[in-house]
């Protein structure tokens, strides 16, 4: 695996907080800000996912399937009274 070197400056009150939760997680500072960063573009990717496949539905669609559904009473268990 390429490796990447990136300089970052911060706070000081940030860089404490970081050792410290990094500390607390037993990983390195570096490890702890990879995972962080892999978290935040995880999410931020699957937000755009998301985006992606909405945008090709449509209502008629939807309402297509929904009518396929049975229209019977829910099970005991399933209801919400």
């Amino acid at each position: 695996m390429i490796m990447s070197t990136l300089s970052v400056r911060l706070p000081n009150s940030l860089h404490k907080k970081l050792k410290e939760m990094a500390d607390k997680d037993g990983v390195s500072m570096n490890q702890f800000i990879t995972m962080a960063l892999s978290e935040k573009v995880s999410a931020l990717s699957t937000a755009e996912y998301f985006e992606q496949r909405a945008a090709k539905g449509s209502r008629e669609r939807y309402e297509n399937v929904l009518n396929m559904v049975a229209d019977v009473e829910p099970e005991s268990y399933d209801s919400k009274d």
